[in-house]
């Protein structure tokens, strides 16, 4: 389990046959500064990261906020960690929706974790969270992320020029998103928030 996942302490985990998730941390902050570092020349121009201990601070405090949810996807024979994974701008209401990021770090990059990771993030996002929808935006040129993204199952639902500002920059980004229904997780209440009818 992990934090938001149920009331109880925040350092519980979930996980697959290789991998498990957890929330990141303030104790994260060495290891995750090596790691973005060492990944520049993969992330860049997708994915900006935080780069010093001040920068780290502030990614971290986005998780105290309602509406974002950050994980590290981790090694399950080890402490080594894979990639990260946020949800953000979770929308309640009629809406019940949210927008899905995620990164690799290098060394742990194309053997397969963060679809392992990303997969254990749905069932949680979809189950635990009792969301109806998760968008993800990816740059066209990032065939890496779009291969994966396609491989859990979302479908292209559109695209957006000048979309976000990332690397110095407005990208351009495709859309893509998958609904509950277009899963195979157990049926769940609906999120009180959402109205009945």
């Amino acid at each position: 389990m992990v934090r938001g996942m149920s009331e109880h302490s925040g350092d519980e985990t979930t996980g697959s046959r290789r991998v498990v998730l957890r929330p990141i941390a303030a104790g994260d902050q060495d290891a995750f500064l090596a790691l973005a570092r060492a990944s520049v020349g993969l992330h860049h121009p997708w994915y900006s990261m935080p780069m010093t201990p001040e920068e780290f601070r502030a990614y971290l405090a986005r998780y105290d906020r309602p509406g974002t949810e950050g994980f590290l996807v981790c090694l399950r024979d080890g402490d080594g960690i894979a990639g990260v994974v946020t949800i953000d701008s979770i929308v309640r209401g009629r809406f019940q929706s949210a927008t899905l990021s995620y990164a690799a770090f290098a060394p742990a990059a194309g053997r397969g974790y963060m679809s392992e990771g990303l997969a254990l993030v749905l069932e949680y996002a979809f189950t635990e969270l009792r969301l109806h929808r998760l968008e993800a935006n990816i740059q066209p040129a990032n065939q890496a992320s779009l291969r994966l993204i396609r491989r859990l199952g979302f479908r292209q639902e559109g695209y957006s020029p000048d979309m976000l500002f990332i690397d110095g920059a407005w990208r351009d980004h495709e859309r893509w998103a998958i609904t509950r229904d277009m899963t195979d997780f157990p049926p769940v209440t609906p999120h009180p928030t959402q109205p009945p009818r």
